[in-house]
């Protein structure tokens, strides 16, 4: 004899598993966000402004490389701007400590492959336990390890580029695309 917890756990099982297939109709677009033409044109408007300034930034920083993950950062907040990873709080500070943790290791063991899985690994925790995760931090700690990165690193071009995404971030969303942006700033 069944128990009830077992009749709930095998109501799913049967259903998906022996239900035909072809009354199953789940395509890609069940999943995927829907974005309207209006947010596309101005999320590749914003986009394309927000990492004209960070190029450049870039070069004159003798960091070519930080342009990567400034690029994941522009797909977050010009892209999904409501995403609790694309908040000031998250890109300034998730992007600052990595790039502080990643000088401290190259200043302390030098730049190895394994230095580099160190890095990231603690840019990681380190978001976690201050509640500033911003995925691209991850390679800005890694970029930061394979550029040899000194402490100029944590101010120009990090530091400085994020507050410059967020700030045409903020300015885009708000008076030409006419959205709210952030949701909250701490």
């Amino acid at each position: 004899m069944k128990t009830s917890f077992s009749k709930l756990l095998d109501r799913p099982f049967r259903k998906r598993f022996l239900t035909p297939r072809s009354t199953i109709k789940l395509t890609y677009r069940d999943y995927q966000p829907k974005f309207t033409y209006q947010q596309i044109l101005f999320s590749y408007i914003g986009s394309f402004l927000g990492i004209a300034f960070l190029a450049y930034l870039s070069l004159y920083s003798s960091y070519p490389l930080i342009a990567a993950p400034f690029g994941a950062t522009a797909v977050l907040v010009f892209g999904v701007p409501d995403s609790p990873f694309a908040q000031p709080r998250n890109v300034i500070l998730g992007n600052t400590f990595s790039s502080i943790v990643c000088v401290i290791f190259i200043s302390l063991f030098g730049s190895q492959p394994w230095v580099m899985a160190l890095a990231v690994a603690t840019a990681i925790k380190v978001m976690l336990l201050t509640r500033t995760v911003h995925p691209p931090g991850g390679a800005v700690a890694l970029v930061g390890v394979m550029s040899h990165a000194d402490g100029h690193f944590v101010l120009t071009p990090v530091l400085l580029g994020s507050i410059l995404i967020v700030l045409s971030t903020y300015l885009f969303q708000n008076l030409v695309a006419r959205n709210t942006y952030p949701r909250h700033w701490l």
